[in-house]
């Protein structure tokens, strides 16, 4: 089988396709228009790259994360964990145009700094509208790109384009779990003749997603509620508030998120994974018996690499990162959110496919996560 069409007929025609923009890049075939991948023609490979790295084509997990991470590291409904604390970037400047506490912001800007790496993969958008993959190579620019977007857009054709090229000797990506488990599918790659290089990814840092929106859907919704060159910041605030909030000319709008829901990308409401769990570090908004007015400006900050400790440790010992104490119970509710998204996700692709045991890509990894789910 052609590898591009087998990758549309299984992921892109299935609904599966998330947009991360893995298969793209470097391959002239594939391409995105708002938010969508593209198939432009088919090639020749029948063991294409774009097969091997898409994080929609079926994948052992639970072999990659055995592979991937020190197994007394990985806890099953949560994936690697050395440590959960919460965060804040110490520089005011940072918190202020930051999604929430400005943490992954202030640590891609450290990891720069130190030299741990000399680029990294991130989104930039305009008030979380209109997103874009973005190389950084300098504080600056990583601070241009704080923020988050729910629209999602192929990144990791970024990444792609940068390891071909060798404009980086260790980049650092920042993306949601689908992305992140895309760059450790590269990772596990073998490093041969054709190898894209991908021991030149230095860094990973996840956040935590529910689900992405739909790009032209979202510009639509963003209209009726306000000029949308004026957005400044875009927000989803805990469940209980049943909205999603637009700054913009300094007012801000809420939405009700009956409007917002319909627009949730299908691909999303198959995923299982609410944490970034194929990261050296995870990154979310805060959960506190304080309130949402005091959590919308802290992280949760989840370490579950070696390499992430480092960098963490380098964030307090420079004060890159305020920290506070974590509240009783904080990582089992953390636990229970991450295993609620994947009985969701299971229930969907169970109901996509007509079977509870045809769960598409999580096929090789299905019965350990029923079992999962059934504990």
């Amino acid at each position: 089988m052609i590898s591009t069409i087998e990758l549309d007929n299984k992921v892109l025609r299935k609904g599966l396709c998330t947009g991360c923009g893995a298969c793209q890049g470097l391959c002239p075939y594939w391409g995105s228009v708002k938010g969508r991948t593209v198939l432009y023609f088919a090639c020749d490979r029948e063991e294409g790259r774009c097969l091997q790295v898409c994080p929609r084509m079926p994948t052992d997990l639970g072999a990659l994360m055995e592979q991937s991470f020190p197994g007394e590291t990985i806890v099953p409904d949560l994936g690697p964990y050395r440590a959960l604390y919460l965060t804040r970037a110490a520089d005011p400047a940072i918190r202020a145009g930051s999604q929430h506490g400005g943490t992954a912001t202030a640590l891609m800007e450290l990891a720069l700094r130190a030299g741990m790496i000399d680029g990294a993969v991130l989104t930039r958008s305009r008030g979380g509208l209109e997103p874009e993959g973005f190389l950084a190579a300098t504080p600056e620019e990583v601070r241009a790109c704080r923020g988050s977007s729910f629209q999602i857009p192929p990144s990791l054709a970024v990444l792609n384009r940068a390891l071909e090229e060798g404009k980086c000797r260790s980049i650092g990506v920042v993306g949601t779990p689908c992305k992140t488990l895309a760059v450790y599918k590269m990772k596990a790659q073998p490093q041969g003749e054709n190898s894209r290089h991908p021991e030149r990814i230095g860094l990973v840092l996840g956040l935590f997603c529910g689900w992405g929106l739909d790009w032209e859907g979202t510009e639509a919704l963003v209209r009726r509620h306000a000029a949308p060159e004026n957005v400044s910041h875009m927000d989803i605030p805990p469940s209980k508030y049943h909205c999603l909030t637009l700054d913009s000319d300094g007012q801000r709008q809420e939405v009700n998120l009956d409007e917002v829901t319909p627009l949730v990308r299908e691909s999303c409401r198959l995923c299982t994974d609410m944490t970034a769990e194929f990261s050296d570090l995870s990154v979310g908004g805060a959960r506190s018996a304080d309130g949402w007015e005091v959590d919308q400006g802290w992280n949760q900050l989840l370490v579950r690499t070696a390499r992430g400790e480092e960098l963490v440790e380098l964030a307090r010992k420079t004060g890159a990162l305020e920290f506070k104490e974590v509240p009783a119970g904080n990582l089992d509710k953390l636990r229970r959110a991450s295993l609620g998204k994947k009985r969701t996700g299971v229930r969907n692709l169970a109901e996509k496919s007509g079977s509870p045991d045809d769960l598409g890509y999580l096929n090789p990894s299905a019965a350990a996560l029923r079992r999962l789910l059934e504990t």
